[in-house]
């Protein structure tokens, strides 16, 4: 047990092979904020001595990444940091030698397939997914747009997948065509295709339509999405690449939040945070198809890890089916309960009769228990709280607390042997405890930011510790390191002396403590049972365990022995089934809400149906006769009955869709005899097509609409019994590409103006319209595209309109100038000012500043007191508008009128003499004039403000803009918006 090897470094990564540990380190500079060297280690003999294998990979190569082939132990790959270059590095000899292979993207993430060695993934920075069948030595792209950690393998039985993915395709699509509204709306598809072929011929939609983003799991026979409607998830599961179905949780469940905890042996383990839950989960399972759901336990305990993920206090143990440990609220106390059924049944854990130091505990339950934390790891060189092998069946370890709660002070090391019968306390401090020897042996190291010199053997399942020194000096442990499988007796041991020192590794080998090799002899059979109860998931199990007192090594050649003989059926080899929840006295009735009836929806599309019990059977329980055929759902012809429950929905959840799509229709009928029963769908524009059975419409109904509107869809089911009819409303729009907000340019303070917002297309459906109006803060909300204002201040005010339409927002915004006495003119333009009139909203301002330069220059009149806008359309036309100066009129109505009369000859006459005139551009001159239709003036000596004269003024405007915008926004889309009926 002696130093063996010295490194100051940040990060290790360790790999076992049979004599072969590889290990890379990484300096990382805190000044410059990046790792600035590496170095690759490799030792043949578990550690005894390390070469140094930088000049095989290259002296100034910073490696980042070391992965090995999970099906060929061999095969390593190395990846560099890809701040300096984008490489990777091949060995094929457990990383004696690398091949160097450039890339063109950068990987942050691999996914190597579960069977083919050579087959893997690589997810780059831009959200491009790569694939390789030859181990990383060449690339091709599969697809754009991937969603991070949302690419998967197929894992399934036929061939045909072994060369498939399964993605989450990520669509952004801007909510406004102008850069004036950046919103964006995410969604996503679920897509499949081979890995070598991914073009659009050869890619799969199993999903019909969009998921939610980062929705998409796949593990092992199943695949989940989420679909968000009305504000409400829906989550839908697909067993063995079949249809998808939404899962059917009680009723009243109301999720707001859902995750997979497990899929193994055909079911779904789902913790579910329901509407009234804030720190805790509900724990629900699933029979094999993963679409029924009935509560196993509630109010399971939540937390989150290191990277914003949710952690459930939900352990399964290794080594023994169907058993589990969860941390359960109760009246503010959080409990420790176990379950050997997988959830069936949920008991407390009796404490230990006596501590450490021989004295007894008084721990009665159910008011005082043994709990324990049940945190694992995500750090692969130390441990968690608790700990159990495949190898070991039987042995848990864990730290808790004996109480009527879990507490994190006071925490202790406790043990079973017997799968959580009973307890033992082993240390009063938190420690480590790794397996040897395929559980043979166990290692304690104490956890505690001390350094330490001492660890602690045991050869009898925690029942007696020997206490080892590992090192001379104590050292402050950073990380165990044992082979994968804790198969063998050596381990290394890493950390440092001081905060300061470089690190240290230490091999410890246990070999010489053992004498010999097992023999049968040393060996004992152990029951496995609950509290004396021998028959778990419908079986008795016998496992081969060593003998306490046996000092002998198991090896590698040792595997876990167990006998199972079945058992006959009883009534806790049953859960209730669907929609029927468990009384006090353990019998299963309907929940209140729950129809019985209604399970024989499969007649549907079948012919019969299992009629429950109210019970099924647990999900790999494996009882036979017994109560078997009295709990089990008994298959019964389907009843006559009329159609009842009918479902009319759009594959996508939404009420609203574009013209010249596809639109898919699903129809669902819950009750009644599917073959026999016709659906009839009216689409609402003059189509409608009749079906003779459900079976024939599975897939669902393709419709596209032409023109825009809101359109009364109906669906009929009918037979000899009787008919039912429902209907959805769906709104067809066309693309809103933009909007034009039509403000006079100057307005009379306290008298009414009309402002109109005009759409592109004129007719896109269903819109809302949203004003703000100068600084107020609250806006008016209207289904018009017009309104009416009063603007009660004189000075710049801003008017803002946003119209909502689908998934687009688009705005525009005008400035109107206010004042109460103006006088204003219509402004005509040399006819060659046309050619040049690309009439933009930025050419009218460039060119309106322009004359108003102009006439300043010519009249001398004050900048202030003359505005100018160029009106939209051709001919080009334009209106200059004059104000009072308010130091010479200011609450003078009379020399108001005789000043705005004065300035309005001086233009006039300016404007007469071709006096107002600008160049456009070299060689092109343009003449302003006074327009021939004279405008009656809007100066306002009297208490009605000339009112008809201003809206003579802004008839003229409409209508030139009128003319502008039916030329303009001439489209192929303009139909008109009603609600229509089939005929």
């Amino acid at each position: 047990m002696s130093l063996l090897f010295c490194a100051q470094v940040t990060l290790n990564f360790f790999f076992f092979f049979v004599q072969v540990i590889l290990m890379l380190t990484k300096l990382y500079d805190f000044n410059l904020g990046s790792v600035t060297e590496s170095s690759l280690w490799r030792s043949t003999d578990y550690g005894t001595t390390y070469e140094k294998l930088n000049e095989k990979v290259g002296v100034k190569t910073i490696l980042s990444y070391l992965y090995v082939s999970p099906n060929n132990k061999r095969k390593i790959m190395l990846l560099t940091d890809p701040e300096v270059e984008s490489s990777l590095l091949i060995s094929s000899d457990e990383g004696a030698t690398y091949q160097k292979y450039r890339l063109n993207f950068y990987i942050l993430s691999l996914l190597f397939h579960p069977e083919q060695e050579d087959w893997i993934l690589a997810y780059g920075h831009d959200q491009k997914l790569y694939s390789s069948v030859e181990f990383g030595r060449r690339w091709q792209l599969v697809h754009e747009r991937v969603a991070p950690n949302r690419f998967y393998c197929y894992q399934y039985q036929y061939y045909y997948y072994l060369s498939s993915v399964c993605l989450e395709i990520q669509y952004t699509e801007p909510s406004c065509f102008s850069a004036v509204c950046p919103v964006v709306v995410a969604e996503a598809l679920y897509v499949t295709c081979k890995l070598q072929n991914c073009t659009d011929a050869n890619k799969g939609k199993p999903f019909p339509g969009y998921i939610d983003p980062n929705s998409l799991v796949v593990q092992d026979e199943y695949v989940f999405v989420q679909v968000s409607t009305g504000g409400r998830p829906i989550y839908y599961v697909s067993s063995r690449r079949d249809v998808f179905t939404p899962m059917k949780l009680p009723k009243y469940t109301l999720p707001k939040d859902l995750h997979v905890i497990s899929t193994d042996e055909n079911r779904v383990v789902a913790a579910v945070q329901e509407w009234n839950q804030n720190d805790t989960y509900n724990l629900y399972v699933s029979e094999a198809g993963g679409i029924y759901y009935t509560l196993a336990l509630e109010n399971v305990m939540s937390s989150m890890g290191p990277e914003g993920n949710v952690m459930i206090d939900l352990y399964e143990v290794a080594g023994i089916k169907g058993m589990f440990l969860a941390n359960k609220k109760q009246n503010n106390e959080v409990k420790t309960y176990i379950t050997y059924n997988k959830g069936r049944d949920w008991r407390l854990l009796q404490a230990p009769s006596a501590d450490l130091r021989g004295n007894r505990i008084h721990c009665m339950l159910p008011y005082c228990s043994l709990h324990l934390h049940l945190q694992v790891s995500a750090n692969p060189y130390t441990s968690g709280n608790i700990a159990s092998r495949e190898s070991a069946p039987g042995i848990i370890v864990a730290s808790g607390s004996i109480g009527a709660e879990l507490t994190s002070s006071n925490v202790s090391m406790f043990i079973t042997s017997d799968a959580g019968n009973t307890w033992r306390q082993i240390f009063d401090e938190e420690y480590s405890v790794l397996y040897l020897d395929q559980g043979g042996a166990l290692v304690a190291i104490r956890h505690t930011p001390l350094p330490i010199r001492h660890l602690w053997l045991s050869f009898d399942e925690g029942r007696v510790w020997n206490k080892y020194s590992f090192t001379s000096s104590p050292l402050f442990v950073d990380g165990v390191l044992g082979e994968p499988g804790e198969e063998t007796l050596i381990m290394t041991i890493f950390g440092h002396v001081s905060h300061r020192s470089e690190w240290q590794l230490v091999k410890i080998d246990f070999r010489s403590i053992f004498n010999r090799r097992c023999i049968e002899s040393d060996y004992v059979p152990w029951d496995l049972h609950d509290q004396g109860e021998r028959c778990l998931m419908g079986v008795k199990r016998v496992y081969r365990k060593l003998k306490p007192i046996a000092r002998c090594v198991m090896g590698k050649t040792y595997s876990v022995t167990m006998i199972s003989e079945p058992c006959d059926c009883t009534e806790s080899d049953f859960e209730c089934d669907y929609g029927f929840e468990r009384r006090a006295d353990g019998k299963c009735t309907p929940a209140f809400w729950f129809l019985p009836s209604s399970m024989s929806r499969t007649c549907t599309t079948e012919h019969t149906f299992l009629n429950s019990t109210g019970y099924r059977k647990v999900v790999s329980n494996n009882c036979t006769r017994g109560v078997m055929e009295q709990f089990t759902a008994r298959r019964q012809p389907c009843p006559s009955r009329a159609p009842r429950g009918l479902h009319l929905v759009t594959s996508e959840g939404k009420l609203t869709a574009t013209t010249a799509s596809n639109v898919t229709f699903l129809v669902f009928l819950e009750e009644g005899d599917g073959s026999k029963t016709s659906i009839t769908v009216d689409f609402g524009d003059g189509n409608a097509f009749t079906y003779s059975n459900v079976s024939s419409i599975e897939d669902g109904i393709k419709h596209i609409y032409k023109n825009v509107g809101i359109y009364r869809v109906s669906a009929t089911a009918e037979n000899t019994l009787g008919s039912e009819t429902v209907l959805l409303f769906l709104h067809i729009t066309c693309q809103l590409e933009s909007i034009h907000l039509s403000a006079p340019f100057v307005a009379v303070k306290n008298k009414e103006v009309n402002l109109t917002a005009v759409l592109s297309p004129s007719q896109v459906g269903t819109v809302t319209y949203i004003w703000w109006f100068g600084n107020n803060s609250e806006p008016v909300i209207t289904l018009e595209g017009s309104v009416a204002f009063t603007f009660s201040r004189e000075g710049i005010s801003v008017v803002t309109v946003q119209v909502s339409g689908g998934n687009t927002i688009l705005q525009d915004r005008k400035t109107v100038a206010v004042h109460e006495y103006f006088r204003s003119h219509l402004l005509a333009f040399s006819s060659n000012l046309d050619d040049h009139n690309p009439d933009v909203a930025e050419w009218r301002l460039d060119v309106s500043r322009v004359i108003k330069t102009s006439m300043v220059q010519a009249t001398g009149v004050n900048p202030e007191q003359l505005l100018v806008t160029v009106l939209p359309g051709l001919p080009t036309a334009a209106e200059f508008f004059l104000l009072p100066d308010k130091q010479l009129t200011e609450g003078k109505p009379d020399k108001t009128a005789t000043h705005l009369d004065q300035l309005s000859e001086l233009v006039l006459s300016a404007l007469n003499q071709n006096l107002v005139q600008f160049t456009l551009r070299p060689g092109v001159q343009i003449t302003v004039y006074a327009a021939h239709l004279s405008a009656a003036p809007l100066v306002d000596t009297s208490e009605n403000h000339s009112g008809s004269a201003m809206l003579m003024l802004l008839s003229v405007v409409v209508v030139g803009l009128a003319v502008f915008l039916i030329y303009k926004f001439k489209r192929y889309c303009h139909p008109f918006l009603k609600i229509q009926r089939g005929s």
